[in-house]
């Protein structure tokens, strides 16, 4: 998949999970990252510790669900950057939240707390909006750029018990499908990734049981299909859904396409 040096990157929700395993993945293969999180302590020490390896590791405060933070990080990172060719849309928050026992004992729909369904709805839903409507017109006016979404399996958007969390990320994967079409004349891209499975995050609480805890995917797991799709491989590639477990496959499969395809 090449070296990505040069390739300027925002990632939301970088300082853990499955954005720290995403930026680190990019920074490896010579990106540079910007960590875009709320300014706290751990965004500081995750940048700090990038940055004494050598990477090219930047700080971004921004907080997605406040669209006048997003703006001004947006142009901030412009300005810093000098342009920017990927953006991840990964910030989000789980089922833990609204219900800490929600792998083993389902909570139903109607106990939910309008409050806790708010907090999700507006963290993985309406900031994905929010960040995709502030760097989408600066994609536009560069000639292109690169979208890339974090979403869940189908499953988990209607698995009994998964409300707010079902339907924040089925709304993000409908936003998604909405973008690719209303990018596609400008050059922008979007595509969608998603682990393939529970992951051992945070929103997995850590007192789940040993045979919970056994299946979790590593978050390790969105690195390669991350880099890919920030490569000159991926140039051009917008609305595919790629499940990161069974990323090796796909390659394959899009590879031999593309040598079918060649002249």
């Amino acid at each position: 998949m090449g070296d990505l040096t040069g390739v300027r990157v925002i990632i939301t929700g970088a300082t853990s999970g499955l954005g720290a395993a995403m930026a680190d993945a990019l920074l490896l293969a010579g990106a540079t990252v910007a960590f875009a999180s709320r300014p706290t302590a751990r965004l500081d020490a995750g940048v700090t510790l990038r940055r004494d390896q050598g990477l090219d590791a930047v700080s971004l405060p921004m907080d997605v669900r406040d669209p006048v933070s997003v703006q001004a990080a947006a142009e901030r990172a412009l300005e810093g950057l000098g342009g920017i060719d990927v953006v991840v849309n990964n910030a989000g928050i789980g089922m833990g939240t609204v219900n800490p026992h929600f792998l083993e004992k389902a909570m139903p729909f109607f106990e939910v707390s309008p409050e806790g369904f708010r907090d999700v709805i507006a963290t993985n839903l309406t900031g994905y909006f929010f960040v995709a409507r502030a760097f989408a017109p600066l994609f536009i006016k560069q000639g292109g750029g690169r979208f890339i979404n974090v979403t869940a399996n189908h499953e988990t958007m209607r698995r009994k018990g998964f409300v707010p969390y079902g339907p924040s990320r089925a709304g993000a994967e409908a936003l998604s499908l909405i973008m690719v079409e209303d990018l596609r004349p400008y050059g922008v891209t979007v595509n969608l990734l998603l682990p393939g499975g529970a992951t051992a995050t945070g929103i997995v609480p850590s007192e789940v049981s040993p045979q919970i805890r056994g299946g979790l995917l590593r978050p390790e797991i969105m690195g390669a299909p991350a880099v890919f799709l920030a490569s000159a491989e991926a140039h051009g590639l917008t609305g595919e859904r790629i499940v990161a477990k069974d990323f090796n496959a796909w390659l394959s499969a899009f590879r031999s396409k593309s040598a079918d395809r060649a002249p």
